[in-house]
């Protein structure tokens, strides 16, 4: 989605910050909430759920200078049930004309729910492929949120669109629900002919016609969200070339003095650097059929990744990244309701993120960058990734740069920490090749299940705590050695919001020697007041806590407790460690005999027996992964090594 840069004080943290991160005019505001409102539903229109809308063809008259739309959509659909009427998404602010279906003009209305009804003269069986053409004219719908944008560029004029999230209506009809792509598009403008026209998918033609006129026609065979449709119509430079690992087309539409501008060519030619880092790392590039490129735009300040085709204002390698990677993660695989954009936002921040470590920066330059954006998302206290269903009407909120876009991406880096890069890229390229969701729409929890089918873990609790729940952990972390050199640490964490009772993490922390050895250390972190005790074989001198920025906290400390052992469990207090385990768990605070059982993270009783004091658990049987122990009423999560 598009960011404007700004100067405020966010800029102390050297991050690109979101145009939704700023107050909007509360005017403005008032006015698209008030308009979205009214449409009939965020996400789903129930009135189009009776059909698949398979094709669609646009073709109209545009002159940059004017600002209006005239000509045709003709819709292909086919009907799932019986229906004597069909529904489209379209503005009651822009006229249609008539309605035709083959060659009879039709009744219809506009509807002040942002609907377009139509009404057929016979009942439709289920399964007919059929079609109709709208025939409309006039100003684009910019009564809100605009998605319609006249410009000028050295003196030219330039037009251009940016739909996301609830604007295609706005300009033609189409159906914006989030469970339908439109399976094909042809887009075809008519203009003066001294102007160029970008847009999706691939070139057909370009056709000079009569009355010093051209006709450009594009066409995309890729499925394809309607707020992803778009064009830009400018005095532009079309530069062809070609990227990725399969060499398919690379087309960008420049205005000559950005052409002409050597520091930003070579950014567009960076470009193909990021490319094949993505292809890497996500997969084949999901379009290659057709070409990716960029159209220069007449939004100030602004980026979107139109399908194929992102739009930009400006060349900034970090914004070139975060367009790029929405072509796998927000046009491949599209938010399946908006209450999950942090799919398309968090990704594509994440692609930065992949971008930031693998080319573009040095250890200390990342290590930077991961703090300012961690200081970024604990600037509040709450505030959840996940959308609710009350501000779906609430574009800053939609759109936070905080939650959807900075804390969104860190979520992902998170679960890299947990699963290990290897795991976790494999995870994105298996998510991103799952024909459930290829060239279609996923939730949140579709992406869950994802992450159970290519690694074997359960990630209800962390997206309950990152996903669902709001704000971040503050550790304190207590440490010391014993004399035979393991490694003895005591954790408790408190949250940021009550939302989340506590964050399950593994800790990452490193430890040097005296003589520079190092060692990695994971705690499995479960519980308050949790002890670990860890095997070593040299004498520590210096303790780290996050020592690359892998998990998100804030204001924690580690510091050296000389008194620190297994016997400061209190003398009321029950306790296993160590945890995680490999042979057998102590347990603190048990003075008789009690009965325990042990159960998988499923709720399967595993095996059952006797504890008694000062005696231990064998636990050296059981399969690697997390499980509970219960003793004495009380539960206690484990990890078996």
């Amino acid at each position: 989605m598009k960011k404007i840069y700004f100067l405020m004080i966010f800029l102390l943290f050297s991050i690109q910050i979101p145009a939704q991160f700023i107050s909007e005019n509360k005017d403005l505001m008032s006015k698209e909430m008030g308009r979205y409102q009214r449409m009939i539903d965020f996400n789903v229109n129930p009135n189009t759920l009776n059909y698949d809308l398979q094709y669609q063809r646009m073709e109209v008259f545009l002159d940059p200078e004017v600002f209006q739309i005239s000509g045709t959509v003709t819709s292909h659909f086919l009907t799932n049930q019986n229906m004597s009427s069909i529904y489209f998404d379209f503005t009651n602010l822009l006229p249609v004309s008539k309605v035709t279906y083959h060659g009879t003009d039709l009744n219809f209305q506009q509807l002040t729910t942002k609907e377009l009804k139509v009404d057929f003269p016979a009942s439709l069986p289920s399964n007919t492929l059929d079609s109709i053409t709208i025939h409309y004219s006039g100003a684009p719908d910019n009564s809100g949120r605009t998605s319609f944008y006249m410009g000028t560029h050295d003196g030219s004029p330039v037009l251009s669109t940016l739909s996301e999230p609830y604007g295609a209506q706005n300009w033609f009809p189409t159906k914006q629900s989030m469970n339908d792509k439109i399976d094909r598009f042809d887009i075809k403008i008519t203009t003066p002919n001294q102007y160029s026209v970008a847009s999706n998918g691939k070139l057909m033609s370009e056709t000079f016609l009569p009355d010093n006129k051209k006709l450009t026609f594009w066409r995309t065979n890729y499925p394809m969200a309607a707020y992803l449709v778009a064009f830009s119509i400018g005095n532009f430079n079309k530069i062809n070339d070609v990227i990725g690992n399969r060499s398919f087309p690379f087309v960008n539409y420049l205005y000559p003095s950005t052409n002409a501008n050597s520091g930003v060519m070579d950014n567009i030619e960076w470009t193909k650097t990021a490319m094949t880092l993505f292809e890497n790392h996500f997969g084949t590039y999901p379009f290659s059929a057709e070409k990716y490129g960029h159209m220069e735009f007449a939004v100030n300040g602004a980026a979107m990744e139109h399908q194929t085709m992102s739009s930009m204002n400006s060349f900034a390698k970090s914004t070139i990244t975060h367009e790029l990677a929405h072509q796998w993660f927000g046009d491949k695989i599209t938010c399946g309701a908006w209450n999950d954009i942090w799919l398309n936002e968090g990704f594509a921040t994440f692609g930065e993120h992949l971008v930031n470590e693998k080319n573009l920066m040095n250890h200390s330059e990342f290590m930077t960058y991961l703090a300012n954006q961690m200081n970024v998302i604990t600037s509040q206290p709450n505030g959840s990734v996940y959308v609710d269903d009350s501000d779906l009407a609430n574009i800053p909120v939609l759109f936070s740069g905080r939650l959807t876009y900075v804390k969104g991406g860190y979520v992902l880096r998170m679960m890299k920490w947990i699963l290990g890069d290897e795991a976790f890229y494999q995870l994105l390229k298996d998510y991103a090749a799952n024909p459930a969701f290829a060239y279609s729409y996923a939730k949140t929890e579709d992406f869950k299940n994802q992450i159970l089918v290519s690694t074997g873990r359960d990630f209800t609790v962390f997206f309950n705590d990152w996903i669902y729940g709001e704000g971040y952990p503050t550790y304190t972390i207590k440490w010391n050695q014993s004399a035979n050199l393991d490694m003895n640490f005591w954790v408790s964490q408190t949250q940021s919001d009550p939302s989340v009772s506590f964050f399950e993490m593994p800790l990452p922390v490193k430890v040097t020697g005296s003589n520079g050895e190092t060692a990695f250390l994971v705690l499995e972190n479960t519980s308050n007041a949790q002890l670990f005790s860890k095997p070593l074989n040299f004498q520590v001198v210096n303790v780290e806590f996050n020592y690359e920025k892998q998990i998100i906290e804030k204001n924690s400390t580690i510091a050296f407790d000389n008194a620190l052992s297994t016997e400061s469990v209190s003398e009321n207090e029950v306790m296993l460690f160590p945890n995680p385990v490999s042979d057998r768990l102590n347990m603190k605070g048990i003075k008789k005999t009690s009965d325990f059982e042990i159960f998988s993270t499923d709720g399967k009783l595993i095996r059952k027996g006797k504890y008694s004091p000062s005696q231990t658990i064998d636990v050296s049987r059981l399969k690697v992964g997390a499980y509970f122990l219960k003793i004495n009423a009380k539960s206690f999560k484990f990890v078996k090594e």
